[in-house]
């Protein structure tokens, strides 16, 4: 087993220290290229499409709906720990790589998000699936190549990450409330189970109220240090540009320099927001709206408030409670003698500036974010589970599962079972990445459609001023579209015959 827990742990490093770094980077590079900067110049559609994303579901998951799932595992416990890790080893200026990163990452989500949507499926019940497995097997015509990732992408969400999500849930009760693991991991079970069991639907309902809460309460509590203390926070940001550009001494972190503060930072950026990891796609693809690029809008904004707000906002907390007290937060200091500060550095900032009574908020925090990344991930794992298979029986298995697992990974540390989560969830992300590049063509296409229609609304030459999609006779896609989900009117209904019955591997 150990050898076995070596053999991944040098795959995963290998995956998430180099590979993907590149690959995330290149793409988000690429596609910045091939939109021509969509998220400078389409920033207020983005807005407009959050706003309204609520609405037009017609039965089916809202936009909003859909955005909130996307959110709930972007905004998780690396939004506390990884930050807290950054600054330990890069130093202020890893804040700084973040934001650049997350520019770039959100024409990643766009692509991914869009084609997630362009090429869904409907299931019959007024829900449709997409997502990469999708457009694999629709967009690429390698069915197999979606199975493959379907198979990865369920097994590590479905049940590798209910037991790492799991388990941190329990650690933080046991060290605020003296609960042991095994009650911890009924108390966690109990709390998942019913949502889980209930399924997709189940988890849209819950995650759209409760993402945008604990972000949101997060982000009043860090206003609250910062309004409190406006010369450190004044001060921390000019730390973050300083550091960045190694423009002051004494702001590196434990690994020292500018190189430092770029990798790290461009590390906690990439895989905070999760642009290009494929898992917000299976999200964006059971929406119903009427225009695939208005999904991608929508998804983008959650690539916005994970690293501009809520990593922000970690990274302040910590910035200005090391300006109070050095003991706190000493870039080049903090973290060389203890390497595992970071776990607890967050919580510790937070308490030096508003007081121990945000020992039990913050506690209350982890749980929330670690049960929404455990609801998210279910609902990835079973979106991935449709495209391999619609039998029912399939189905409450990898629930029941699920919730096992909860169980499991609540009372023990299974080490080589995260190790394999990260790997599963590396491969992933490399067939994810490989997909959006060969469907450029597609994601340019519905961008242009919508750019067309948008502006022969401003200009008053359309009749209806809704946009919306039709894939027949389209002139800014490649080639026709398969299905008939996007028909000529640009409104599918999910009950047309055929569809309830349909077979898995996306079609």
């Amino acid at each position: 087993m150990s050898t076995l827990n070596a053999f991944l742990t040098s795959v995963s490093n290998l995956l998430f220290g180099t590979i993907l770094i590149w690959l995330l980077l290149g793409a988000g590079v690429w596609f910045t290229i091939c939109t021509r900067g969509l998220q400078l110049r389409h920033l207020g559609s983005m807005i407009r499409s959050v706003a309204s994303s609520r609405s037009g579901a017609r039965g089916g998951i809202s936009s909003f709906q859909a955005f909130a799932v996307g959110l709930a595992c972007r905004v998780g416990t690396g939004n506390i720990v990884g930050v807290a890790l950054a600054l330990v080893l890069g130093g202020p200026g890893a804040v700084f790589w973040m934001w650049v990163v997350a520019l770039l990452g959100t024409a990643t989500a766009f692509a991914e998000a869009t084609m997630g949507q362009l090429f869904k499926v409907g299931r019959g019940d007024g829900t449709y699936r997409g997502g990469p497995a999708y457009y694999m097997a629709r967009g690429m015509r390698l069915p197999v190549l979606g199975g493959m990732f379907a198979v990865v992408f369920m097994v590590a969400n479905g049940l590798a990450m209910p037991m790492v999500q799991a388990n941190a849930m329990t650690a933080a009760l046991g060290a605020s409330a003296d609960v042991t693991p095994w009650q911890g991991a009924v108390i966690v079970t109990v709390l998942v189970a019913p949502v889980l069991l209930g399924g997709l639907r189940s988890v849209v309902r819950v995650t759209e109220w409760l993402a945008p809460v604990m972000a949101s309460v997060y982000l009043a509590l860090v206003l609250v240090i910062i309004v409190t203390h406006p010369l450190q926070a004044v001060a921390a940001i000019g730390d973050i540009f300083a550091a960045a550009f190694n423009l002051r001494a004494g702001l590196a972190g434990v690994a020292g320099g500018i190189t430092a503060a770029l990798l790290n930072g461009v590390r906690r950026g990439l895989f905070s927001n999760e642009a290009g990891l494929g898992g917000a796609a299976c999200a964006a693809g059971s929406a119903t709206v009427a225009h695939p690029a208005q999904q991608g809008f929508v998804q983008v904004f959650g690539v916005l408030v994970d690293t501009l707000f809520v990593c922000t906002a970690t990274a302040l907390a910590i910035l200005i409670a090391g300006r109070t007290d050095g003991a706190v937060y000493t870039p080049g200091v903090t973290g060389l003698e203890d390497p595992d500060v970071s776990g607890t550095l967050t919580q510790t900032a937070i308490g030096a500036t508003l007081g121990q009574w945000t020992s039990w908020p913050m506690t209350l925090l982890v749980l929330v974010l670690a049960y929404s990344t455990i609801l998210g991930a279910f609902s990835y794992a079973e979106v991935c589970l449709d495209y391999l298979t619609r039998a029912p029986w399939a189905t409450t298995t990898l629930r029941a599962a699920a919730v096992a697992c909860t169980g499991i990974g609540g009372a023990a540390a299974l080490s080589t079972v995260w190790t394999a989560a990260d790997v599963l969830l590396g491969i992933g992300a490399v067939l994810n990445l490989i997909a959006l590049v060969v469907l450029t063509p597609w994601v340019v296409g519905v961008l242009r459609d919508w750019e067309a229609q948008r502006a022969r609304v401003l200009a008053g030459t359309q009749t209806h001023a809704e946009i919306s999609f039709s894939a027949v006779g389209n002139p800014y896609l490649p080639h026709a579209l398969p299905g008939d989900v996007w028909d000529a009117s640009g409104a599918y209904t999910p009950s047309a015959p055929g569809q309830a019955t349909r077979g898995g591997w996306g079609y």
